[in-house]
């Protein structure tokens, strides 16, 4: 971002004082103050509809006794308001005794008082001369309140004369009117206060979860990650959240340990080869020797640097299988020269102890599979195979089509393995005989780059054993093509 819009960014939060407020509130204080600023509109907004509501059938009731009254009035003038006769008729307005409370005037077109009541004395009723049909509204009258109706008065031929007008007093209504609105603007905030607190302490208990999930998070450190949070009762988005966050923790548990484990593999198999290289050359350097002694013991280190170079490739590429860095590339192999061109690299191997490599199978079958990492595969097994077969022995490599499946099995007439060590054998750095004089030379990743590589390409790997006849390695790979059975 650029500085002076950062600047700007930074001000415009400096001098707006309330937002920069509500930005550092804590979460249950923002839930609560969100949730009453809701509910106050809608609170607000239900005070105002009961309020208009009740106003509006308070003033349909006096609007209907004016009418009452107005009905009376017209029925002893002998009169109605389309065939008004003239303003004689109302010569006995004032004898009307059932009228006390109500207040009555006649006026003609022009708002000239022509007869009104005697509970009106010296004062009069507003006329208004913009209306023309029957009208009902408030007014003040002598420093009070009145509902008033306005009635025009037509003759036969269909002219207005004159209005009749009728008031009664709101007094009692204006009280009732105004004590509800008094309840409801006082208890309003009474209300919104109450909300707020309750809301704030269900929102307090509602985000508890999350409130453990930062204490594991600030007690996490290397020396325990094992711990996980506690998953909240109800199946909500909180026991998501905290099932997600153990999840990851059980990922980076995961990734720490494989670095811890590639770490002390490294350290422990690294160790006994510089230190035996280290000590050779230390012993060389102390005094002057033989030309051959020097090139024995030089050619004997270029060995072990040899092997540690192999054990740092294979280290490698088990942390890449593990971090799911390898992408297998599955396309469709020939199977039979795939094998063949592996036996003609490790024959030179195999010669040395004198041990020949038979293949029974002549038919070539196609599978679907890495090249690359099939051929990995078959020289890690061909090469264990051959490590703990005896000189004079052979190792045989049989292919057939199950199904859809290709089976190949390569059978030694080594030294086995021990049947309660055989699910053992595909552990990193496990080795059946650990002794360094056995002669075998081997870091114990062989069979566990083959077992990884293999559940990487869908390859099932088994194997089946007996001590000092021989073990067989069997992989069932998928084959290329369905297999098409003739009806």
């Amino acid at each position: 971002m650029p500085r002076h819009k950062h600047r700007k960014n930074k001000s415009i939060l400096n001098n707006n004082a309330p937002l920069k407020r509500l930005l550092v509130m804590s979460l249950r204080n923002r839930i609560a103050f969100y949730y009453t600023v809701a509910t106050a509109f809608l609170v607000a907004m239900v005070f105002t509809i009961t309020y208009l509501i009740v106003e509006s059938v308070v003033y349909k009731q006096f609007d209907e006794k004016i009418k009452t009254e107005i009905s009376e009035i017209l029925s002893k003038a002998h009169i109605t308001t389309k065939n008004f006769t003239g303003f004689a008729s109302f010569q006995e307005l004032d004898n009307n005794d059932s009228i006390d409370t109500e207040f009555v005037q006649v006026v003609n077109t022009t708002g000239e008082v022509v007869k009104k009541s005697s509970t009106l004395s010296w004062c009069a009723l507003a006329f208004n001369p913009n209306q023309s049909g029957s009208t009902y509204f408030n007014n003040s009258f002598s420093n009070s309140v009145v509902r008033q109706a306005q009635i025009p008065l037509v003759n036969r031929n269909g002219v207005t004369e004159g209005y009749l007008i009728v008031a009664v007093p709101l007094k009692n209504a204006i009280i009732v009117l105004n004590d509800l609105r008094n309840v409801f603007l006082y208890s309003f905030p009474a209300i919104l206060f109450t909300l707020f607190v309750c809301t704030r302490m269900i929102a307090g208990k509602s985000i508890r979860p999350i409130e453990r999930v930062i204490a594991t998070a600030e007690r996490m450190t290397q020396a325990n990650l094992h711990q996980r949070i506690a998953l909240p009762f109800h199946h909500d988005e909180l026991y998501r959240l905290s099932s997600t966050i153990n999840d990851l923790l059980d990922r980076l548990q995961e990734a720490f340990q494989r670095e811890k484990q590639f770490t002390a593999d490294a350290s422990h198999e690294l160790k006994t080869p510089l230190s035996t290289v280290k000590g050779t050359l230390e012993v060389l350097i102390r005094k002057p020797r033989e030309r051959e002694h020097y090139e024995t013991r030089i050619q004997f280190c270029l060995v072990e640097l040899n092997r540690m170079a192999k054990l740092i490739d294979q280290l490698l590429m088990l942390a890449r299988y593990e971090s799911s860095s390898i992408r297998p590339n599955i396309e469709t192999v020939s199977l039979l020269p795939h094998i063949e061109e592996v036996i003609d690299r490790m024959n030179g191997y195999a010669m040395e102890k004198n041990i020949s490599i038979r293949m029974d199978q002549k038919d070539s079958l196609s599978v679907a599979a890495d090249p690359a990492i099939l051929e990995m595969i078959f020289v890690n097994v061909l090469s264990n195979a051959i490590k703990y077969s005896p000189g004079g022995s052979f190792i045989t490599i049989a292919v057939e089509r199950k199904a859809n499946m290709i089976v190949c099995s390569i059978a030694d007439q080594g030294i086995g393995i021990p049947e309660e060590k055989i699910n053992a054998v595909f552990e990193r750095f496990y080795r059946v005989d650990t002794s360094r004089n056995s002669g075998t030379g081997g870091s114990g990743l062989g069979l566990s780059i083959v077992k990884k590589l293999a559940d990487l390409q869908k390859i099932k790997v088994s194997l089946k054993s007996e001590k000092n006849i021989g073990t067989t390695f069997v992989l069932t790979i998928p084959a290329a093509e369905p297999l098409i059975i003739p009806t």
